[in-house]
């Protein structure tokens, strides 16, 4: 492995571990100077401006969106530091590469939807800001809480957790080859890209449609229209193929710290586990909404399976 050029040099190139990352974050100087020292303490300040930013647009708009849009941009932009502070190396700009090919399928698909709109708001939230109304007894001290540390703090530290094992592979082994393994998990992460921008597209597809009719034409036409939700296509082999293929995607991401020998379970899991675990609450909360909208949704839950792709079972019609 060659030696660190500037500023590797202020990064620890022989120890890889959680410390080496926390040592670089808290021993660099104060200022614009530390800013710039190392790609921890720039994608750091980031995170620290996102956090502050979003929560007093929460709280000036009441609008719990704000954080959404930056779910597909902070990460390209936190893998292309890591890139660019990597001197060349093609790992990590292969990593960064694929980071901004699902950065760019996700910031289409919000935009299309309106996502990007001021006021344009994910429908979850008005139900959650709904239920802390009726349910927390310090409301709206409760709210507020929630909407600085859940929604701001927590969801902005994982986006930058899921994409650090770009940074953890430069320091680990920069200038090492690229090897098979690297290209499997490069194929395997542009699968599931694949396959979750199909799952967007066929749900836009039937959307489209199905708003295009009157209550009537729905009623009329039948089948997935009559109820309201898709069922067939992808649909047929899991209820969300979408959130499934997404958090894989990053698990698979931080599949290329073992390509440069890191441990099977290391400190960079935290970042893909935490957004398994983000994406089952995600998904218990629509399934509960869905149920309450539509009434047959709890027998599509009978015959499809909830996140894993497994072989459709009988038909709905």
């Amino acid at each position: 492995m060659e030696p660190m050029s500037a500023p590797f040099l202020l990064l620890p190139s022989a120890d890889p571990s959680f410390e080496a990352a926390r040592a670089a974050l808290t021993g660099a100087s104060a200022g614009w100077e530390w800013v710039t020292s190392s790609p921890l303490a720039a994608t750091s300040v980031l995170v620290a401006f996102f956090i502050l930013a979003t929560w007093l647009l929460q709280v000036l708009t009441t609008n719990y969106s704000w954080v959404d849009r930056l779910w597909s941009t902070a990460p390209p932009l936190y893998a292309l530091i890591y890139a660019a502070w990597s001197g060349g190396d093609a790992r990590v700009w292969l990593m960064a590469a694929l980071v901004t090919l699902w950065g760019a399928r996700l910031t289409f698909n919000f935009a299309r939807k309106g996502g990007y709109h001021p006021k344009e708001e994910d429908y979850r939230w008005a139900v959650v800001r709904s239920w802390l109304a009726e349910n927390d007894p310090t409301h709206p001290l409760g709210r507020e809480l929630f909407s600085f540390f859940f929604i701001s703090v927590y969801q902005l530290v994982l986006i930058a957790l899921f994409t650090i094992p770009a940074l953890d592979v430069a320091w680990r082994a920069r200038g090492t080859p690229l090897g098979l393994l690297d290209g499997l998990l490069a194929v395997v992460f542009l699968g599931l890209l694949a396959l979750e921008t199909l799952t967007d597209q066929q749900q836009w597809d039937f959307q489209k449609a199905k708003h295009a009719m009157t209550p009537e034409q729905r009623k009329a036409a039948g089948g997935d229209f009559a109820r309201g939700f898709r069922t067939t296509g992808v649909f047929a082999c899991s209820r969300h193929m979408n959130f499934f293929a997404e958090f894989m995607q990053w698990w698979v991401f931080y599949g290329f710290t073992w390509a440069v020998g890191g441990a099977w379970i290391n400190w960079t899991a935290a970042g893909p586990f935490l957004l398994t675990l983000l994406f089952q609450g995600s998904t218990q909360m629509t399934e509960v909404l869905s149920v309450a909208k539509y009434p047959e949704y709890q027998r599509y839950q009978r015959t499809t399976s909830r996140l894993l792709p497994l072989w459709p079972g009988p038909k709905m019609d």
